[in-house]
């Protein structure tokens, strides 16, 4: 059986012909922008509530010399120093695109906090994973690692971060995450086989964003809120005052002073 399109023609060790720096080139010529390196420290926001949040009470601020066509970049105050924000970038492809242009324009550590569907219970939601690892059902890391189950993450990002939230007394938990393009075709038999293998979460960004940051050996740690079951009981999604943001913004303060 010959392989499917998703795995032909892959060669993760050869280098692009479009880079993230020609487009960022061309859009800062388009938007007569200038040059200007973003923080070293950046959030993905996948839902959007932190940037909501961070908005509503008048803490961010946007970035207007940001060039990327496709997202915008807003500052705001985190561990002492100024970060750079970008809420709503859902899914594998959209997370890395960003990414690819974060680390171009002087990103030196991405953190992203998405929602994520709850597989194997370690309590009721919700609650914090430190994603180790992530099942790679999805189709953007094969374009930047060859084939296999997960895609790690750094180590030493994982322990730092979870000695930082331990120390600062936020309860979070380390394990593995399955990362879907397709959030609502998580049937039973996908579901149970996820649990099988002791996966803690269902998210849509990590094992992305983990085959990025090893291609590029950029520093990158995504976290799962576990918000819901699926919809599979009442009062589901339910992610705490403000949205979840007021939560988030508490482990990402905790993990940016750590690791920044």
């Amino acid at each position: 059986m010959a392989l499917p399109p998703i795995l032909r023609n892959k060669h993760p060790a050869a280098p692009s012909v479009f880079a993230p720096d020609a487009l960022l080139r061309e859009a800062r010529r388009q938007k007569r922008l200038a040059s200007v390196d973003v923080p070293p420290v950046c959030i993905l926001d996948p839902d959007g509530d932190i940037l909501d949040r961070l908005a509503a009470t008048g803490q961010a601020a946007a970035f207007d010399d940001w060039p990327c066509y496709h997202s915008r970049l807003a500052l705001f105050p985190l561990a002492g120093r100024t970060a750079g924000i970008v809420g709503r970038a859902v899914g594998a492809s959209y997370a890395v695109l960003v990414a690819e242009q974060l680390f171009a324009s002087g990103c030196r550590l991405l953190l992203s906090v998405t929602s994520a569907g709850q597989i194997v219970s370690v309590g009721p939601p919700p609650y914090f994973v430190i994603i180790d690892r992530a099942l790679r059902d999805e189709g953007t890391s094969y374009h930047y690692a060859a084939p296999a189950e997960f895609a790690d993450a750094d180590r030493d990002l994982v322990e730092a971060a979870a000695r930082a939230l331990g120390g600062a007394g936020l309860p979070a938990v380390t394990g593995a995450s399955w990362t879907t393009d397709a959030p609502f075709r998580e049937t039973a038999e996908a579901v149970e086989a996820a649990r099988d293998r002791g996966i803690l979460a269902v998210e849509m960004e990590a094992a992305a964003l983990y085959a990025f940051a090893r291609a590029k050996g950029a520093r990158v740690l995504c976290l799962a809120h576990v918000t819901n079951t699926m919809g599979q009981a009442g009062d589901d999604f339910e992610k705490g005052y403000a949205g979840g943001a007021r939560d988030a913004l508490a482990v990402l303060e905790a993990i940016a002073a750590a690791l920044a």
